[in-house]
This record gives C-alpha cells, structure tokens and sequence, in this order.
C-alpha cells in the first residue's frame, strides 16, 4: 500500500528534501515481475507552475514514471516527495477513455460524482470545464459523434473538473493529425498559463516537446534514467510566430542531440552487460 505524507512517502532509502518544489523524485526505480527493469535511479525536481516534457524511446520508463507520481503504480525503491503537501492530481491518458453510454458532460463530471461531489455542483463544475476545453454546445453528445481531438478535449476536461494543481499527460496527442495537435497544444499552454498549473508531460516529439515545455527531460532506453534536462529559454506566451523562428529550431536541434546521444549510451550500456555476463 502506498502511504502518502507531506514531505515524501518512501518505499526505499529515505531522501531528504531541501526544496520547496512541488514534487521530488529521489532515486526512484520499478522492476516489475518477472525481472524486467523499467526505471533505474532517476531523481527529479519540479518546481510549482512548472511545465515539463519527458521524452525518450519507447519502453523507457516515462509512462512508467507518470503512475508511480500519480499514487497508481509504487516503486520499487525510492522516495516520491511532495514538500508542500500532495497536490490534486489530473491524469489525462494516451487514449481518451469515454464511456460510450456517457455523453461528453457526464464523462467529465463521472470523477467527481465517485468522489461524492452533489450532483449539481458536479455537472456546474463539467460544464465550465467543457466550455474551457472548447466544447461548449457539445456537452450531449456521445463519443461515437465526435472527433478524435474532440475526444481528446473531453479526457483533459474530465481532468481540470477536479481543479488539479498537478496535471499529469502522457502522450496525449499523438494518435492526432498534426493540424489538431498543433491547437491542442496552443489549448494547453493557455490552461497552464490561466490555472498556474504544474504539468508533467511525455512525448516522443522533440517538436512538440521544444514548443511546450519550459524544460525537456531526456531518459535513456530502458531501464531508464535521467540523461539530461534541457532549460529552454522561450517565451511564454508562444505561437505560431516562435514555431517558424530560429530560436525554436536551435532549441528543437538541441533536444534531439540530446536524445541520440542518450540512446547511443543506451547501447553501449546493453552492450557492456551483455559482455559481462557472457564473460
């Protein structure tokens, strides 16, 4: 079970947090059943108000490391540290997983109505939520009449109904047209920037994650690991203006050297343990 506390819930060696971030990963690593290590020491601090992507190969670890923040999934060894108390957290999944026999306003309000929120603060609180998303008018319809992004504005409604002041995204947008993800994403850095939102986001997109993120968290190919965080200098308020700029690209550039050579230190580490227990 796991057992949250004001400053860390810890399920390995105790870590002492000397921040006033919002959240602390110290040393934290997962092996699941069977032997298979997924994360291996990784240890990151987010700051409040703070918007970051994760990106790395497949298989690396970053969903992996979105649960185990979440409180769904505990690791094997490790502290996860919330300094300023255990913030509401918002979990927008890859696929938008909508009742089908739900419309989209009580999809949104389905959360809050398990947590015991009266029905019609419920449905006030999903209804503003679907306006904020750019659904209002849509709140009757079924998943089966609407569109993949509109879908997708559904499940991170369903998610700020909650009010989080952590909002965790894993790949949210990438089975969308590039068209569609390039305004969902200009959706999402407006609610980042309106709500003061923390935001925690993985993709495999060196693009998307340059134009989102204040800072890019590189990991290496399973077990994965922190390879290096990536400060980006872009301004806040972005568009499509900084999209086509020099600074973007220069920022884009320097995500993917990161990420090739990460996944070059993956091989070489996979080859190196393959050499010794062969030895």
């Amino acid at each position: 079970m796991i057992q949250f506390a004001c400053s860390s819930y810890k399920l390995g060696e105790s870590a002492l947090v000397t921040t006033m971030s919002l959240l602390r990963l110290h040393r934290i690593a997962k092996t699941y059943d069977g032997g298979l290590a997924a994360i291996r020491r990784l240890d990151l601090d987010v700051e409040r108000g703070e918007f970051i992507s994760l990106i790395g190969p497949s298989g690396c670890g970053k969903s992996t490391a979105l649960r185990i923040i979440a409180g769904l999934m505990a690791p094997s060894e490790g502290t996860v540290g919330f300094p300023e108390g255990r913030p509401e957290i918002g979990f927008v999944f890859q696929e938008p997983t909508l009742m089908p026999w739900r419309d989209a306003l009580s999809n949104t309000a389905l959360p809050l109505s398990l947590r015991g929120v009266p029905g019609p603060e419920a449905q006030r609180r999903a209804r503003e939520a679907l306006r904020r998303v750019g659904l209002a008018g849509f709140e009757h319809s079924y998943p089966r009449a609407l569109s993949g992004g509109m879908k997708m504005r559904v499940s991170i409604a369903r998610a700020l109904a909650s009010t989080p002041r952590l909002l965790l995204m894993d790949e949210p947008f990438a089975a969308l047209d590039e068209l569609t993800r390039q305004q969902l994403n200009d959706d999402l850095l407006q609610l980042w920037r309106e709500d003061g939102l923390t935001v925690i986001f993985v993709t495999h997109s060196v693009f998307e994650s340059t134009y989102l993120s204040q800072k890019v968290v590189v990991m290496t190919p399973r077990p994965g690991r922190i390879f290096d965080e990536i400060r980006l200098a872009a301004p806040v308020a972005r568009d499509e203006t900084y999209r086509l700029s020099a600074e973007f690209s220069a920022d884009a550039t320097k995500v993917s050297q990161a990420l090739k050579l990460a996944m070059q230190e993956g091989k070489e580490s996979t080859r190196h343990n393959r050499n010794i227990a062969m030895a």
